[in-house]
Formats: C-alpha cells, structure tokens, sequence
C-alpha cells in the first residue's frame, strides 16, 4: 500500500558527499556485505559501511564490542576471517536497538558467550524484554577494567546519548577508544545531536574523548574510524552550534512577538512562542551552514535539528534570570577546541 509520502517525488535537494570525506571511507563490496580492517594489531573492525562493531583477538578468544543488526549476520564470518579464536564475550556500549540487536543471532551461533552490560543498560533491557537484545550474563556498576587474555580495556559509564548511559571503551595500551552516537568521521553528528537525551553531558564529551590517549575512535556508525582531529573538529561544530543559537535567543524579537500576537491572538501562546523559536533555529541554521557547509558532511541536512536541540537545552536547561543573564554559568570553550573566529 503506498503511502502520501511514497506518492510524493518532491524530494528535497541536499549537497552530495564531499570528496575529501568520501575519499576517506572504506570500500564495502555489496556483494559481501561487510568489510574488516585491522586497525591495531589484534584490534579489527567491522562494518556494513553504515555501522561499526571492534573486537580483539586475545589469544584466548574473541572478545566482541556491539552487535549491529545491519551487519549482525556478518560478524562470525567477519571474524572468522582474520582468526580461528572463538567469540566467548560481547559486550554492549548502550542499549539502542541498531547497536546491539544483532545479539540474539550471536546468542543462536554461540549460546556459551558471556554477554557484559553495565547496571543501567541491564535495567533497561530488562524491561524491554526483547530477545535480539539478550540480557547480560555479566553486569558491572559505573566502570569496570576487563582483563582478558592479552587484552586491557577500561570499561566506564557515561551519559551523553542514552538514558541508562553509554560507554566510554578503552583499549589503552593500543590507544584506541570507543565511543557510540558521539559522531562521525567527516560527519556531522545525526539528527538532534545524535539524538541525545542529554544535551548538558553532550556539550561535554568531546573534551571527555580527547582526554583519553587514542589514535583511533570507533564511533559506531560510517566506514572508517575517528582521528583525533575529527573529533576536535565536530567538536567545534557543536560548540558553534551552540553559541549561536544563544546569541540569537538572546536577540530582541519584539517585533516578531508583536506580529505573531496580532496575526493569531495574544492568548495563543503555542501560536506566538512557535513562530518565535521556528524563526530562532531558522535563523541560527542559516548560519551554522553557511560556516559548514563545506567542511562536514550533512550539515544542510541535520543543522536545523542540531539547532533546535541546543535551543531547548539554554531555554529550558540553562534558563535566563531577569534582563537575559544565564542562570548558570557561562559555559567556556572546551579544551582543545579551536573557537571559529565567526562566533560571535
């Protein structure tokens, strides 16, 4: 049965992928369906081109990070090509569906498989009660470092995505981090800043990312893993996001609140406080694409929501005391963040 939209050709024009970030992306042969690279010894990682998943090679099994259902069905093979040790752990970074619902086909392939979660995603699948998301055999609470066979990985709750929180992984000795729905290589983060349930702990984790000694981040989605530089500069996106939907906020909308009052009302206040933030993301949007545009992929398609997210969070979060001061702090720049010199 076709839908209205499936009927509606007037697709909306958006800028195609820019060549330095194309030129970036791992190769992932649609007849095979995955791809796996190597990307510290021992250290590998899988992807569909749209996904990532990391696993280690221990020396006494394969130890498994995520389980996306887009390319759940490739993992065994994926690792079955690059050694002949078994996976005996997996362990989820959160507990959104396209990240590890592709659990419950390893479960099938490997009923022994020890399945890691921490306390709040444990609650969490619980209640969902969804069998492509197995619930955990092994539960820790707020951080945990995972020895096994050759590997060290430090384990630690964070906050920036998800409700019952997300991982912050850590493999230190091979200096490679990570870090799901935080962003993108090339990329600007997804709809709503990654859809993030917490835009106060988001402002923070590019500072939180670079803190860790890495050269790669596995971010979870797109091909190729995140440098250091990638991370420093959609960190700076966000933060110029975020500056410049304050100052616009900030704006005198006299005018604009006088004729949305006259058109529909003055006791329409859905009406008036509508026309006012539309006009504010619109306006801060404007901006943020014609900075971006042509540096991170998918600016002209997501910064509308980006905008839209940052100004719900300093309206609503941050709140303004009488004659416009923030009720909190002024928020600095983040450490080892270039601030744009067009912010305002």
């Amino acid at each position: 049965m076709c839908t209205p939209l499936d009927k509606d050709d007037r697709l909306p024009d958006f800028v195609p992928l820019l060549p330095h970030v194309k030129a970036c992306e791992w190769h992932v042969d649609p007849q095979k369906g995955y791809t796996v690279r190597e990307i510290k010894p021992r250290i590998f990682v899988v992807t569909d081109g749209g996904y990532q998943a990391l696993f280690v090679a221990t020396g006494a099994g394969v130890v498994l990070f995520d389980a996306p259902p887009s390319c759940g069905a490739h993992i065994m093979q994926a690792v079955a090509d690059v050694t002949a040790e078994p996976v005996v752990k997996l362990v989820y970074s959160h507990g959104h569906v396209d990240h590890i619902s592709g659990a419950g086909i390893i479960l099938q392939q490997n009923p022994a498989i020890e399945i890691i979660a921490e306390e709040g995603v444990a609650r969490f699948l619980l209640d969902q009660n969804d069998p492509h998301r197995p619930m955990p055999t092994r539960v820790f609470t707020k951080h945990e470092r995972l020895t096994f066979g050759s590997m060290i990985a430090d384990l630690r709750v964070g906050h920036w995505h998800s409700p019952p929180g997300d991982l912050f992984i850590h493999l230190p000795e091979e200096k490679v981090l990570m870090a799901v729905d935080t962003m993108s290589s090339g990329s600007v983060p997804f709809m709503g800043l990654d859809l993030t349930m917490n835009m106060h702990a988001y402002l923070k984790v590019f500072d939180q990312m670079l803190s860790y000694d890495f050269d790669f981040l596995v971010p979870g989605h797109h091909s190729n893993p995140s440098t250091r530089d990638d991370v420093r500069l959609v960190g700076e996106y966000v933060c110029d996001v975020y500056e410049t939907i304050k100052r616009i906020h900030d704006g005198d909308h006299t005018s604009l609140r006088s004729r949305a009052a006259q058109k529909y009302g003055r006791d329409n206040s859905y009406a008036i406080a509508r026309t006012i933030i539309d006009a504010e993301v619109a306006e801060a949007a404007k901006e943020v694409k014609d900075r971006w545009v042509t540096k991170l992929v998918g600016v002209d398609i997501w910064a509308e929501s980006h905008c839209r997210t940052a100004l719900v969070y300093f309206e609503w979060d941050v709140g303004l005391r009488p004659g416009g001061v923030p009720t909190a702090t002024v928020r600095r720049w983040p450490r080892g963040l270039r601030r744009p010199s067009s912010v305002g």
